[in-house]
């Protein structure tokens, strides 16, 4: 390739010889034109061809064949210079960088979605792209609880609170690596989506949020997975049907709340690992005896636990 100073040092002689070669030959005007046109364009840069646009993004949903009460993972490759956001069951969701330009939003979906065709509108800067999922419709079992002629307790509003402001939680890091731990070692008394008949009257709203798993009062309760314990609640201080409580944020919208504890080994603020006691099962709160029962949130939305706990989510 020729050096650019080169290639001016001889359009610079040509253009001397040109001068000479005009003056003595009289040449026409046309022909002065067009070389003037072309030392112009020899004299110009070359210009490089311009980049090749990024290619459009694509989305990919897990698991393929979902049914209510999975959590979705939506997975985005693409450029983008924010984070992509997705709307699904007209909600919006954040979607967190996983590197090299993918990304990854996890959608909740429970006993109350609509079976069927989902649709999932995902934007990645300023594009919209739309798809769908198809939910599976499932069973799930009854239970009939009677609590006497009292109902059971009410819950204090500082109670309530303090749930539902743990629940909302969304924060940015990933805690958790791998599947999912077994919180306890007793057998499951109560698997997740169980509907209720409560003295006699079905509960319209009611689904089981979580898993129970029987024990002997005091034996361990372990995290699932890595996090951050960022809720310590107890009967003494108002914790009425929840009873001594341990929340955990395992990150990005992901949450363990477990209930009815007889203590509490763990304090606001603590880092956890998998496997780390939390405390021990108990029958506090509005428990009908010793249990353990371990709710799993997905952004704000109550999850089955099964599958974080047989394949996980990376």
């Amino acid at each position: 390739m020729t050096h650019p100073a080169s290639r001016s040092e001889s359009v610079l002689k040509a253009l001397r010889l040109f001068r000479r070669q005009l003056w003595q030959y009289r040449l026409p005007v046309s022909f002065i034109l067009g070389a003037i046109a072309l030392f112009a364009v020899l004299m110009s840069p070359v210009l490089s061809a311009p980049p090749a646009p990024p290619p459009p993004p694509t989305v990919q949903v897990q698991p393929s064949n979902p049914q209510l009460g999975d959590t979705l993972s939506v997975v985005i490759q693409g450029n983008s210079s924010a984070n992509p956001t997705i709307v699904f069951n007209q909600k919006p969701y954040t979607a967190f960088p996983l590197g090299a330009n993918r990304y990854r939003a996890l959608l909740p979906t429970t006993p109350q979605f609509s079976a069927g065709r989902q649709p999932i509108q995902v934007t990645i800067d300023g594009m919209v792209k739309e798809l769908a999922v198809q939910l599976r419709d499932r069973t799930f079992p009854t239970q009939s609880i009677w609590l006497g002629d009292g109902g059971g307790p009410d819950g204090t509003d500082h109670e309530f609170d303090r749930v539902d402001a743990f629940k909302a939680l969304v924060t940015p890091n990933k805690l958790w690596n791998g599947a999912f731990r077994r919180p306890a070692t007793g057998e499951v008394t109560s698997v997740y989506g169980v509907r209720r008949y409560y003295n006699g009257e079905f509960a319209e709203d009611y689904y089981h949020r979580g898993v129970d798993y029987a024990g002997e009062v005091g034996s361990a309760i372990v995290a699932p997975a890595g996090g951050k314990v960022v809720l310590v609640g107890r009967v003494a201080d108002g914790f009425e049907i929840h009873g001594n409580t341990v929340g955990v944020d395992h990150g990005q919208g992901v949450l363990s709340i477990f209930i009815h504890l007889s203590r509490i080994d763990v304090k606001e603020g603590d880092a956890v690992q998998a496997g780390q006691t939390l405390g021990g099962i108990g029958s506090t709160g509005a428990a009908t005896g010793p249990h353990l029962h371990w709710g799993l949130y997905v952004n704000g939305l109550s999850v089955d636990p099964v599958p974080w706990r047989e394949i996980g989510f990376e």
